[in-house]
Parts: structure tokens; sequence; C-alpha cells
């Protein structure tokens, strides 16, 4: 499943987004930035992730390989000629397609936020949950952060895992104006840094 704005354009890109919370908190900028690039005339792709979205596999049962799979079939399904990371996303982008990152951020970074926001909500509720005592039962068991059930496998390689070199180009939250949109409670969008990345992102694909 995917949402596809296709008119047949020989521009083509396929969107890997943010991963869990940040996916949710992003999905309407995504979208927002999806329909500005197609009023320039470049098609895009979004993916459901394995366990995502409208996917019917289990999410605890994905690993940042698999996803990289899905990526990858993604780009030959579609006849893509670039993809689009979005901050996490980066993580899965596939070789031989030219990247434009949005905000690459690291595996370990990620999981550092989404354990800070357990150990925090843990101790308000009366217990303690301590970050080194979360990544231990999350390499052997799998971990709960914020509502995504995170495999072994998938907690095991975000620990380790960074962008994928070689981007064709890569644009800083700072090069939009404003604060992140993942860094919000609540999702939202914002029509400004949405306009800004979709002309950034045209530009870097017309080089």
């Amino acid at each position: 499943m995917a949402v596809a704005l296709d008119s047949g354009s020989r521009l083509r890109l396929v969107i890997l987004p943010a991963l869990f919370d940040e996916a949710n908190r992003m999905r309407k900028f995504t979208l927002d930035v999806m329909r500005t690039l197609g009023t320039g005339g470049i098609d895009t792709f979004l993916p459901d992730l394995p366990g995502c979205n409208e996917s019917l596999a289990p999410l605890r049962a994905q690993t940042l390989s698999s996803w990289r799979e899905a990526a990858d079939r993604a780009v030959r399904s579609f006849g893509i000629s670039h993809v689009l990371t979005i901050r996490g996303g980066a993580l899965l982008a596939p070789a031989g397609v030219p990247v434009i990152a949005y905000a690459p951020v690291t595996g370990a970074r990620m999981l550092r936020t989404m354990m800070r926001a357990r150990s925090i909500q843990a101790r308000e509720a009366g217990h303690e949950e301590s970050l080194a005592s979360l990544a231990d039962t999350g390499r052997k068991d799998g971990l709960d952060l914020a509502g995504w059930p995170i495999g072994a496998g998938m907690f095991r390689e975000m620990e380790d895992a960074v962008p994928v070199a070689g981007a064709c180009a890569t644009i800083d939250q700072g090069d939009l104006g404003g604060p992140g949109l993942w860094l919000r409670a609540e999702p939202g969008s914002d029509a400004l840094q949405a306009e800004t990345l979709a002309s950034l992102v045209a530009s870097a694909m017309q080089a």
C-alpha cells in the first residue's frame, strides 16, 4: 500500500518517511510536501513500511533490514528517479538512486529519545526504568516505545544504524526555518516549511 500522486512524470520520488512516533507527528506535513511537489510536475509515492499504517505484517517482527528491502521494492515498482528520506527514513535509503536527506538522524539517537520519554512516564507513574535497563530489555526481548512494539532485532540494528552515506543533497532543519515538526507534542503541519522543503527537493532533483 502507498499514497501515490502519479501523473506519469519523468521525475518520480519515493519518500521514506520519519519512523515510529515521529511518523505520526509528520505524516500530514509529508503529504503537504507531496501535494506541493505535484503542482510542480513531480510524482510522489509514500509507501507503507511493513507493520505500519495499512500493512498487515506484524510490526514486532520487522527489522531495519526488512524495511530496507521494502524500500528497494518500492523504488523498483514505481520506476523512481530519486528518493527523499525524512528523519529516520535516512536509515533505509537504497543504493543506486539519488537520495535527498531531510534532517537525517541516527538510530541510536531515536532510541535514546523514545527511551527517555518512557523513563519519564514511568517515573511519573511511581516506578523507575533506567535507560540502561530499558536498553538491556530491548536487546533481549524488544521493547514498547511510544506505543510502538519494537522487536529485539529492530532494536539491536537501530543501535548501530547511521544514515546511508552518499546523499546527493542534505537539507537541514535550519534551511526550512522554525523548529522541526517532530518536536511537537501532537501531529501537525506548517505550510511555509512544507513549501520550502518542496522547493529545495525540486531544485535538487532538477540540478
